[in-house]
């Protein structure tokens, strides 16, 4: 019943671990990235549809992505979509096709944008801890049904604080890294 526990937490804390990942790919480097316009949608014939699946989304050159849709008419509909999202990038129409330039960051916007990385961060260590802390309480209350000894739920607590600590490590790592992509000229 530990090891359920153990494991259990382990994949949430995975999940936030992946969760985080995408929050930070999210932010802009400055460099042109498809990613970058993930979590877009685009009003589908009454249908609220991600963006992906109604146009391609390619790097036309370093600070440039070229979104073609696949039918004409919803040209007016995603550059809209892409105005009303917050990465503060303005569209431009080219016919047929959209050119989404991104503006070089300056530096005083790339410190915010890492202080915005380390804020995720924090809220994915936060709540990293908190399923370490619904683990444990797991764990004792075992204990006190008695379907588990004290020794092994001492070592189910170790276990868990393990996990937690390699996974706080993984978060840490993961924001230096994009943190150091950010302040890359």
């Amino acid at each position: 019943m530990i090891d359920e526990i153990c494991a259990d937490a382990d994949e949430r804390m995975g999940k936030t671990l992946e969760s985080l990942g995408l929050v930070l790919s999210k932010i802009r480097t400055g460099r042109a990235n498809p990613g970058l316009l993930e979590g877009i949608s685009v009003d589908y014939y009454g249908s609220p549809t991600p963006l992906q699946q109604v146009a391609s989304i390619t790097v036309e050159d370093a600070r440039t992505l070229l979104i073609s849709p696949w039918e004409k008419p919803l040209v007016p509909d995603i550059e809209k979509a892409i105005l009303k999202s917050d990465l503060g990038i303005t569209p431009q129409s080219a016919g047929d096709v959209i050119r989404v330039p991104l503006p070089p960051l300056t530096e005083q916007n790339r410190k915010d944008l890492a202080k915005q990385a380390r804020n995720e961060a924090e809220g994915s260590r936060v709540a990293i801890r908190n399923i370490r802390r619904d683990a444990i309480s797991d764990v004792r209350e075992l204990v006190k049904e008695k379907e588990a000894s004290e020794d092994d739920a001492r070592r189910g607590e170790d276990r868990i604080q393990k996990v937690t600590d390699a996974r706080v490590a993984e978060v840490d790592k993961t924001v230096a890294a994009k943190e150091a992509e950010l302040m890359e000229i």
